[in-house]
């Protein structure tokens, strides 16, 4: 089992997106038995597989232990693909880190979900703090999607060298280009100087997501994101292979 963090200290990035296709990738392209574990106070994964689930405001109890994850994961409705939603409780979640003093609650929660699960991918709030630093402790790779533009890199570049100077031996960051738009010159200039890194081109069917309740490989398999974000988890697939 490995846990793979889609992560970026930048909020905008299209973490969320990102976080339920490759989810889905996993489940439906390579038949990986896949659990998206929300983490982010604003619950958008949530609600695009799960929005008729009903609401507790107990996802915060998972992370202090005083609720089973089992007992609120739930069926997304693809096959092979489960989710352990998140809810208004984690708005606070550098804060409850703090007060827990456990820096490997998520490794220890994701270690446990591994008996269940081929892959756990978790959908992480922006920010560099408590919950960032849990996360670096439980994964096994880092994808930090960025927007081709000075602010998104200068975001991924202060995260690597946190990484360089606090993680050494710790998870390898994997940049990738999220909602690139070829018509903008800056878009493009960004993909040229950087050829290796994975890109994810925009597209007006990301953005239905939410109304359509799915991920965009369900609805519209043959569109550039779709092949983009399956050919990102062969290469993710493959990397896991080697390590």
């Amino acid at each position: 089992m490995a846990t793979i963090a889609i992560y970026s200290m930048k909020g905008g990035v299209g973490k969320t997106t990102l976080a339920v296709n490759l989810a889905w990738a996993a489940a439906v392209r390579s038949k990986r038995r896949i659990l998206l574990w929300d983490l982010d106070g604003q619950a958008a994964a949530s609600f695009i597989l799960a929005h008729d689930r009903p609401a507790h405001d107990e996802a915060r109890a998972v992370i202090e232990k005083d609720v089973a994850p089992e007992k609120l994961i739930v069926e997304t409705g693809v096959p092979l693909l489960d989710l352990l939603p998140a809810d208004a409780s984690l708005r606070t979640l550098d804060t409850l880190f703090d007060g827990i003093d456990r820096k490997k609650r998520i490794r220890k929660l994701t270690e446990h979900l591994g008996q269940r699960y081929d892959h756990v991918i978790l959908d992480c709030p922006p920010g560099l703090g408590p919950t960032s630093e849990q996360v670096i402790r439980g994964a096994a790779i880092i994808l930090s999607p960025m927007i081709p533009s000075a602010l998104s890199r200068r975001a991924f570049d202060e995260v690597r060298q946190h990484l360089l100077r606090h993680h050494k031996g710790g998870p390898p960051l994997i940049p990738l280009f999220n909602m690139v738009d070829r018509r903008r010159a800056a878009h493009r200039a960004a993909v040229e100087e950087n050829p290796d890194f994975p890109a994810i081109p925009m597209a007006s069917a990301v953005e239905q997501m939410a109304t359509r309740r799915g991920a965009i490989g369900a609805y519209l398999p043959k569109s550039p994101a779709a092949v983009a974000t399956d050919a990102l988890w062969i290469a993710i697939e493959k990397r896991l292979a080697e390590r």
